[in-house]
């Protein structure tokens, strides 16, 4: 539980969870048009920022295609801005009018890292550092800086894998992988112990005011014509039906060497699970029924 390892897309709801704090602070409205705070960086290709919310960006409806192929321009360093993932996100055509449909995109949340940085006036590492790692006593928690490949120790190493022929090779890419290409989307390092003390201070009242969860905690389907009962997705929140009744919260994430998840419910109980394998996609359905078995055999 002790043991570092990247959490990749559990780095989300760390920044929701920023931008919910600068909520609280009056500093902008969910329902804000992101073109207020960032005038003349979502548009084009059918993006039209006077229309997307910030709402729509932390839930992913903003109609940002999802990820295909990343080519955005590395500096000089080897390490990558924020504006230069953005611009490469908004390279393609929106696939839908916003508020319409649910399509998720590390590009919604790179827009809101580039929020954050406009609101607070410091780099994105250090503005969720201060608003959320911080004042939670997450001390294993670390958002690093761009060029700052380094997991600390205790660490787990991270492999990814290739087959050619009968052969299969793994490499170790626990030092390879270069923390800008995601930045707020992915790039956080952390603990399974920290990541089930942060998950859980969403629902004890530590992390964010009652009425701030509320908002994270209305959710959209996955799918078109889903209902309640069906999984869904708040403000960088993930629910999900548990087998065995109720429903769990949190995320997972991929990154290179790394596929992770977090469930917590309502009622206390929590799961957090790793694999430090890159495969052919992310094993989503193993974690699924080992986090919620494990969740229901604890059930009171």
């Amino acid at each position: 539980p002790d043991e570092h390892f990247r959490v990749g897309s559990q780095s989300k709801t760390f920044l929701a969870v920023a931008v919910l704090k600068l909520a609280e602070r009056g500093a902008l409205a969910l329902d804000d048009p992101i073109e207020r705070h960032l005038p003349g960086v979502v548009t084009g290709n059918g993006h039209d920022g006077t229309r997307i919310t910030v709402r729509h960006l932390l839930q992913h409806t903003s109609g940002i295609p999802r990820d295909g192929v990343l080519t955005p321009q590395a500096g000089a360093d080897g390490t990558y801005t924020l504006a230069a993932l953005v611009k490469e996100a908004l390279r393609e055509p929106s696939v839908a009018a916003p508020g319409t449909t649910w399509a998720y995109s590390n590009g919604n949340y790179e827009i809101l890292g580039m929020l954050v940085e406009k609101l607070t006036g410091a780099p994105l590492h250090r503005a969720v550092t201060d608003l959320v790692i911080t004042p939670l006593g997450l001390g294993d928690t670390v958002f690093p800086a761009p060029g700052d490949r380094v997991v600390p120790a205790p660490l787990i190493h991270g492999h990814a894998g290739v087959r050619v022929g009968g052969f299969f090779w793994w490499t170790d890419v626990t030092r390879s992988h270069e923390p800008s290409l995601f930045h707020g989307s992915g790039a956080i390092i952390s603990t399974t112990r920290d990541l089930t003390t942060f998950y859980r201070a969403l629902f004890d009242g530590r992390a964010l005011q009652a009425a701030s969860l509320a908002e994270m905690t209305r959710t959209v389907p996955l799918t078109p014509g889903g209902t309640p009962a069906d999984p869904g997705y708040g403000l960088g929140l993930l629910k999900l039906p548990l087998p065995c009744g109720g429903t769990a919260w949190g995320h997972d994430g991929g990154v290179p060497g790394y596929y992770s998840e977090t469930l917590v419910t309502e009622d206390g109980r929590y799961a957090s699970g790793l694999t430090n394998a890159q495969l052919n996609g992310a094993p989503a359905t193993a974690m699924y029924k080992t986090l919620t078995t494990a969740l229901c055999e604890d059930r009171p």
